[in-house]
């Protein structure tokens, strides 16, 4: 992984390999949404609600994989100083906090109809919520710190004492009473779920992710292209 810290070489694979990741994101999404809305069946309880599940889901996954990744990121830059971990973080904090207020807006969505109201603060959706806010905390700290090396520092921080909201997230169902239902994919007894509504949820998820990793690439190949051009303005004004 240390050649592609060069970010002249990193620009290279993302040019390679950004064409094939839109082509599969086309196809994944083709197959993901025909089953969501077509293929597959009502639910017998919730009816053609459940169809938000193939949205929401996802969304959630995504949202905590995000966070999982700007930590792991984080915890690459201050360990081995790799140049293009911070970038790889900041790029993802954008996409990572659009996939949480996804998470959110269509379980609030999804709870209207099932719990009678819009918003409870129980434990999934509260732990949510608090995803939410170190995304929208961690953005902040990149735009308000003008010293990137500082915002840098406070971000890396920021991104690894805010993962201790993951296993919470995933646990929160299990530790506490909530409303939330608990997990029906993956779980030690196997999958809950009938067949013919997980392959959808599956794709779905795929898509989802691909979506994240290719919007990632793009992201950190404008931010590359950004600190060029800052570069290239301080010498300008140091020049002058």
């Amino acid at each position: 992984m240390q050649k592609f810290a060069n970010p002249t070489l990193f620009l290279k694979l993302a040019n390679a390999l950004l064409p094939f990741m839109w082509l599969g994101l086309f196809v994944l999404f083709a197959f993901g949404l025909y089953g969501a809305l077509v293929t597959s069946p009502a639910d017998y309880q919730q009816g053609e609600t459940v169809r938000i599940m193939y949205l929401h889901v996802p969304a959630a996954w995504v949202a905590m994989m995000a966070y999982g990744f700007m930590a792991f990121a984080s915890a690459v830059a201050l360990i081995f100083r790799h140049p293009l971990a911070d970038t790889a973080a900041k790029s993802a904090a954008p996409i990572g906090a659009v996939f949480c207020f996804l998470a959110l807006a269509t379980g609030s969505i999804w709870g209207k109809p099932m719990w009678g109201t819009w918003w409870v603060w129980d434990a999934r959706l509260t732990s949510m919520f608090i995803l939410m806010l170190l995304y929208l905390g961690y953005i902040a700290i990149w735009q308000a710190i003008e010293d990137p090396h500082l915002a840098a520092t406070i971000a890396r921080i920021v991104a690894l004492v805010g993962s201790v909201i993951l296993p919470i997230i995933k646990f929160s169902v299990e530790w506490w009473n909530t409303l939330h239902q608990p997990a029906s994919v993956f779980k030690m007894g196997g999958p809950t779920i009938d067949v013919s509504m997980l392959w959808v949820l599956l794709v779905m998820a795929m898509a989802c992710t691909l979506l994240f990793f290719t919007l990632l690439m793009v992201s950190m190949r404008s931010e590359i292209a950004a600190r060029k051009l800052r570069q290239i303005r301080l010498q300008a004004i140091r020049s002058n």
